[in-house]
């Protein structure tokens, strides 16, 4: 297996897994909170999708698909707080947004060698993930740290245990 070859393993996995957890939810079950200060699951899915788009955007060629206005914003931090505030999405618009972003994240990965995971990340999380390939691997465990808060709210609503 190469470098590219697992850090695809990585990013996939990471969709798969966020796909799962959100299968059998509604699109009301996206803006339950398990504790009042916790962010709920639309904010997270929508801040996963800006959150991708904008540390890639160093990666060569990469060309991310537009995302709704206001969304970025309503996704970051001065949007955290709202509830059920206009711009939150459905569950089916999510998905596809993320899926759309997560395959143009695969392309560009298919486009690298091993080499070019060396190359230096220029983006704004260079102190955490100084390489591209540790960028690549920041987004897929950045994935995976989100979705695992969505298991509590799955506990909450009484949905069973998925893996």
């Amino acid at each position: 297996m190469t470098g590219t070859d697992a850090i695809r393993t990585a990013l996939k996995s990471t969709q798969h897994i966020l796909g799962m957890y959100l299968g059998d939810l509604a699109d009301a079950d996206l803006l339950i909170r398990p504790v009042p200060a916790a962010n709920h699951i639309a904010w997270q899915v929508g801040h996963l999708i800006a959150a991708e788009q904008k540390l890639l955007e160093v990666l060569p060629g990469i060309r991310f698909p537009e995302l709704p206005a206001g969304f970025v914003e309503l996704h970051g931090k001065e949007g955290a707080g709202r509830e059920a505030a206009p711009g939150f999405l459905k569950k089916v618009e999510y998905l596809d947004l993320f899926n759309k972003s997560r395959a143009v994240s695969l392309a560009a990965l298919d486009q690298m060698t091993d080499a070019d995971l060396d190359q230096p990340n220029t983006g704004p999380m260079a102190q955490f993930a100084p390489t591209l390939g540790a960028l690549l691997l920041l987004v897929s465990n950045h994935t995976l740290m989100h979705a695992g808060q969505f298991t509590v709210v799955r506990r909450k609503l009484g949905k069973p245990v998925i893996i």
